[in-house]
Formats: C-alpha cells, structure tokens, sequence
C-alpha cells in the first residue's frame, strides 16, 4: 500500500447536521477518509462527499458536536474507508464501521479492502444456482432462494420481520456444503432492544459461530448507517471470494438505512426526490444490491436477503418500490395473518422468487417440487377467492368441492406457513404439501402428472404394493 499523503487545513467555513464545509480544498479525492482533529485534541474521522473549486462537504461518523469552525483542524489522509477482514470475524459483534464491539481484541486483518467494493464484471457473473434451504416452508416450497440471489423481506411496522430474520440466520444452509456456509448480519437503526434479541438468539442457539454481527443502534451516528451495509458486504466478498465460502448477507432495516441517505440528502441542501428522498436512492440501493452473485471460477457465493419495513403498509413505497425493481422478487409479511397467531405471518400469493426454478428440481430439491408448488399456490389462491364469496352469498350456498377448497386453504395457513419457530427439511415441506393435498379430490390435482401423483400422493402411495 503507497504512503498516505496528508493535507491539513483550517478553514471549516459552517457545520450542518452531521455534515462540515471546508472552503479552499485543493487536490482532494471524492470518497477519501478524513480525520477531523478537535481543539481539545480529541480525533474523529469523516469521508469526503462533495467537492468543488470552493469548497469540500465532509460527513463525520462520530457526529459534530463541538466541531468549531476557528481551532477544528481537517486532515486529508488521500485513502478511501477500509475495513480490516478475516476469517477470524466469524462469531464477533462489531459496530457499524467494523470496530469491535464484544469487548474482544480488533481482528488480525488478512487484507483491508476499500468497503466501496468492486463491481462485478458482467461477463463473469455466473447464474445463480443451487437451493438454499432457510428452513421456513412458505419460503422453501413457494418462493425458494437460491445461491447467488437478492430476495428481500417486505414487513410492515410491528411484524415479526426480526424473528423471521433470526430464524433464517440460526436455520440456513446450503445441503451438501454445510460446512461452507456463512451469515453475515447487519443490522441498521435497530433499537438496543432488538439488539439484545438477535445476540441472545445467536448465542443461545449456538449460530453465533458462523456469523458475523454488525451492529448499528437507533442512538449511533446517521452517517455510520450508510456504511453499515457496505462493511458488512466487503466482509462477505471476502469469506466467499478468499475462504470459498457460500455467504448469506441479511440487512436489516433497508429503511432506516433510506431514512438516513434522506438526513444527509437534506443536510446537503440537495432537491429531494419522491417523499423527500434523495433522487440517486435507486442507485446508491443498486450498489448495495448488485454485489451479491457468483463469479464464475469461484466457489464461493453471496446471497442476500434485505429486510425492510413499508410505511404503512405501502408496497408503493419508494423504498420497497425500489428495492422490487433492483432484486428478484420479495417476501411479504401479511398483517392478517398476523393477527389471527400465523407464525411466521408470510403472505404466498404476493410473494415471489424469481430464480425458484434455476434452484429445484431432480438432484437439487426433488422431483416433485415445482409441481407441488404450483398445485400448492393455485388451490390456495382459489380457497381465498371462495372466502370473500362466503361473506357475500354464505357459506350454504357453496358445493362440497368448494368447502373442501375452504378447509385446505385454512389448513395450509396453520400447518404449511405457520411452524413457530419449528425447522423443516425440503422434505418434511414437501409432504406437508402432499398431505394438504390429499384433502382435495384426486381430479383437481391438474397441474401434477398421474406418475407423480402415484408416487407421492399419501393415499395412492399407500396403496402402492
């Protein structure tokens, strides 16, 4: 690494928020770290985000209280944020910025990668592939992940988002490779509440081993947010692309994290966008996005889960909007069932993966997968249909086929989707499926060929000499 070239100024011009003005910079880089030395002598350290012939907008990660603009010194270090990674991270807390925070020794750094990351070439982005087994049924048999994809988590205020989180953390694994997997967890904005939630789960379930924490509380720096994600990305690009590692990234609140990108778009004084949100937000949520995949020649992968809450339970949402736009697909948390005890309360029919079927199939799930789910989602579809009918016309008017389609989807939401807690091979989801289905006539199975069902239905295969 080349020396670093330091130039000193003393010509803090006003402070805005979390934001210094420097007037006179010369030879300054976008990106550069700072260190921003008090009269008192106390250090703290910036990066650079805006730069003109006048003046040089620096955001401070510890805050800028006491920050004067007489004796406060500015010091251009000419390096971009970096963060110290190893293979050692695996089972440590760390703030936002990578720093410990369990009270253990720093890391002995195996490299010190820029946390802007590098973009992945095109051409060497491998398709993703493989299933990733997170142990929830609604996601395993419906809305699969696969290794390499971007599928995020639409909650709403008050939803069980953390403890799904949680239980994707503690349950996920890659079949065959369980060795080689990791999870990667940063959490943004969350309070010292649900901080305490997610560290006594890790530890009393022992998943604390095979994951890396960063942590950023509601009373920590705006602008330590906005690196959260990123430290913990590099992090992840290094255990896949050095240590062969299959990764699993999940963030959580991709909102708070919006929310302080709108701070400091304000404190900048720039035109707000929709909502008040600064008009690049699709692109600085890409940057953060588009760095999970596969290289091809790499073991390793990174495959991300974002977890964010819609306000008011508004899809249309800038930040769920974008964020549907940027990955494949979404997870969504239903507030009805929610309220009547589903656990986790996942809502099948607007949820979608969009690489399920590159990551089932013979040799990866089963056979029978993308058939069972297709039966699965279209018998539930119609139950709902028949629900909202009932309110209409009664339940007397209704035929024995359509209260036996009432009955399958009541029991699909208390016995497929609901499972508190409890983690299911794709095997056990699977026949789940089967027996829900052996509840519905034999005929109304048109979307699963008779060879299937003669193997996996439970009456006909019982019969089965």
């Amino acid at each position: 690494m080349k020396p670093l070239v330091t130039r000193e100024y003393r010509t803090v011009s006003y402070v805005s928020g979390p934001l210094i003005f420097i007037e006179r910079p010369m030879r300054i880089s976008y990106g550069e770290v700072v260190s921003i030395i008090l009269p008192d002598g106390e250090e703290r350290t910036g990066q650079v985000l805006d730069i003109s012939r006048e003046v040089a907008v620096v955001q401070v990660y510890e805050g800028t209280s006491r920050v004067d603009d007489r004796d406060t010194r500015v010091r251009f270090t000419g390096d971009p944020p970096r963060i110290d990674v190893s293979i050692e991270m695996l089972g440590r807390i760390f703030d936002g910025l990578g720093r410990p925070r369990d009270g253990k020794p720093p890391v002995l750094p195996e490299e010190q990668p820029d946390i802007g990351g590098m973009p992945i070439n095109p051409y060497a982005r491998d398709k993703p592939a493989d299933f990733v087994q997170t142990g929830v049924s609604a996601i395993d048999g419906l809305n699969t992940l696969v290794r390499g994809q971007k599928l995020p988590i639409f909650s709403g205020a008050g939803l069980p988002a953390n403890r799904l989180a949680a239980q994707i953390t503690r349950q996920s694994r890659v079949l065959d490779e369980e060795g080689n997997f990791a999870v990667v967890f940063a959490a943004m904005g969350i309070t010292w509440q649900e901080a305490s939630f997610f560290m006594q789960e890790f530890e009393s379930t022992g998943a604390l081993e095979r994951v890396i924490f960063f942590l950023n509380l509601a009373d920590d720096p705006t602008i330590e947010r906005i690196a959260t994600p990123r430290c913990a990305l590099t992090a992840a690009e290094h255990l896949a692309y050095t240590h062969d590692l299959h990764v699993l990234v999940i963030m959580t609140d991709m909102t708070n994290y919006c929310e302080a990108l709108r701070e400091i778009s304000t404190a900048r004084e720039e035109v707000p966008g929709r909502r008040g949100y600064p008009g690049y937000m699709y692109t600085d949520l890409s940057s953060l996005y588009e760095r999970a995949g596969r290289i091809t020649g790499r073991r390793g992968s990174i495959t991300q889960v974002p977890i964010l809450t819609m306000p008011d339970d508004d899809i249309t949402h800038p930040v769920p909007d974008l964020t549907g736009y940027i990955t494949e697909g979404q997870i969504v948390l239903s507030r009805d069932l929610f309220r009547r005890g589903i656990d986790p309360p996942i809502d099948v029919l607007p949820s979608l993966s969009r690489l399920m079927s590159l990551g089932i199939g013979p040799g990866k799930t089963r056979e029978d997968h993308r058939n069972v789910s297709d039966q699965v989602y279209a018998s539930y579809a119609y139950g709902r249909d028949l629900r909202r009918l009932v309110a209409i016309v009664g339940e007397e008017a209704l035929t024995d086929l359509d209260r036996a389609y009432l009955t399958f989807a009541e029991q699909f939401e208390n016995q497929f989707v609901s499972q508190r807690g409890e983690n299911r091979s794709i095997e056990q989801t699977l026949g789940i499926g089967w027996d829900l289905l052996a509840g519905l006539p034999v005929d109304e199975l048109k979307r699963i060929g008779p060879e299937m069902i003669q193997r996996y239905h439970p009456a006909l295969r019982e019969e089965t000499p």
